[in-house]
C-alpha cells in the first residue's frame, strides 16, 4: 500500500514562540512531522504588529502582515500558530482581496501581485483536517485521566469582519477526549485574559488570571490548555496564587500523546512546573 502524501505548510510562527514561547514551537513542529506534516517557515518574516501596532499607527499596523503574505510562497498554504496573528494576517488578506486602492498600493510597494487564493489557516484548521480520531495515529487513551481546561482565549472568537471564517471552539474538548483526557467545564474558556494590559496594569490582569485559575481548579482541573502563548505567559506571570495549576500549551500535550518524549527544553521555560503533575498522572 502506497504510504499517504506528506502534507506542506508554509509556516508564521510569529514573535512568541520564537522566544518566550519556543517550547509551544517545538513540540508544534514535532507533532506536525510524526503526522507527516511538513511546515517550511517562512524566510525573513516579521512581526506581524498584534500587540501595538494596530492601535498606534495604521499604516504600519497594515504593512507588517502585507510584508508576511507577501514573502509566502505561492501555491502552498500559509499556517499560524498564533491566534492573534492569524486573524492580522487574515484580515490583511481579506483587506486587500476587497479593496483596489490597497491592492495596487500593495503591488506597488511589494513588486508582487496578491495572491487572493492563498490560503491562511490556524493550526486548528490543520487539526480539524487531519481527523486525528483516525486510527492510524493511534492516539486513543495516552493522556488518560488527565483533567484539562481547554482556554481559547479571545482572539479567536475573531472581529465582525472575519465572521464568516470557521469557528473551532470544542475543538479541543473533541481532540482531548479522544485522547483520554476529561475536559473541564468552567467559565473563562473564551475570556480575555488581559495580555494586551499585562504591562501597563498589572493590578486588573492579575486579579483576573487569579479568578480564572481559581476556576479551573474549582472544576477540578489538573491544568488550564492553551491555544496561545501569549495567554500562556500571561497565566503564568500574573498569578499570585500559592499553588495553581500548570499551564500547558495544547501542542506539548498533542505531541507527548503521539509518543514524543518532551524536549528537556520544555517545562523547563514553565514558571508552573508542570512535571510533578505529569508524572503522577503517568503522562511521562
Amino acid at each position: 500500500m502506497a504510504k499517504p502524501q506528506r502534507l506542506i505548510f508554509s509556516y508564521f510562527p510569529g514573535c512568541s514562540l520564537a522566544t518566550s514561547a519556543k517550547e509551544n514551537n517545538d513540540s508544534l513542529i514535532r507533532f506536525f512531522r510524526r503526522l507527516g506534516v511538513d511546515l517550511v517557515e517562512v524566510e525573513d518574516w516579521n512581526c506581524c504588529g498584534s500587540s501595538s501596532a494596530h492601535s498606534i499607527d495604521a499604516e504600519i499596523a497594515e504593512r507588517l502582515p502585507a510584508r508576511n503574505l507577501s514573502l509566502t510562497p505561492a501555491g502552498r498554504p500559509l499556517m499560524v500558530a498564533c491566534p492573534s496573528c492569524y486573524v492580522r494576517m487574515k484580515q490583511c488578506q481579506n483587506r486587500l482581496r476587497q479593496d483596489a486602492p490597497r491592492r495596487r498600493g500593495y503591488e506597488k510597494l511589494f513588486g508582487r501581485p496578491v495572491d487572493p487564493e492563498l490560503p491562511v489557516v490556524h493550526f486548528f484548521e490543520v487539526l480539524d483536517r487531519l481527523d486525528l480520531k483516525h486510527e492510524r495515529y493511534h492516539l486513543c487513551g495516552r493522556l488518560s485521566g488527565l483533567r484539562c481546561a481547554p482556554y481559547y482565549g479571545c482572539m479567536l472568537a475573531r472581529p465582525p469582519e472575519m465572521r464568516f471564517e470557521k469557528n473551532h471552539h470544542g475543538l479541543m474538548e473533541e481532540i482531548l477526549s479522544h485522547l483520554g483526557a476529561i475536559p473541564v467545564a468552567w467559565a473563562y474558556a473564551s475570556r480575555c485574559c488581559g495580555s494586551f494590559l499585562s504591562v501597563v496594569r498589572p493590578d486588573v490582569v492579575t486579579e483576573l488570571v487569579d479568578s480564572m485559575i481559581t476556576d479551573a481548579m474549582q472544576g477540578g482541573a489538573d491544568c488550564i490548555v492553551t491555544a496561545c502563548a501569549m495567554c500562556h505567559m500571561n497565566l503564568e506571570i500574573r498569578t499570585t496564587l500559592q499553588h495553581p495549576i500548570p499551564v500547558l500549551h495544547f501542542s506539548e500535550l498533542l505531541a507527548m500523546a503521539l509518543g514524543e518524549p518532551p524536549d528537556k527544553g520544555w517545562f523547563a521555560r514553565h514558571l508552573i512546573d508542570p512535571r510533578p503533575m505529569l508524572k503522577e498522572k503517568g503522562v511521562i
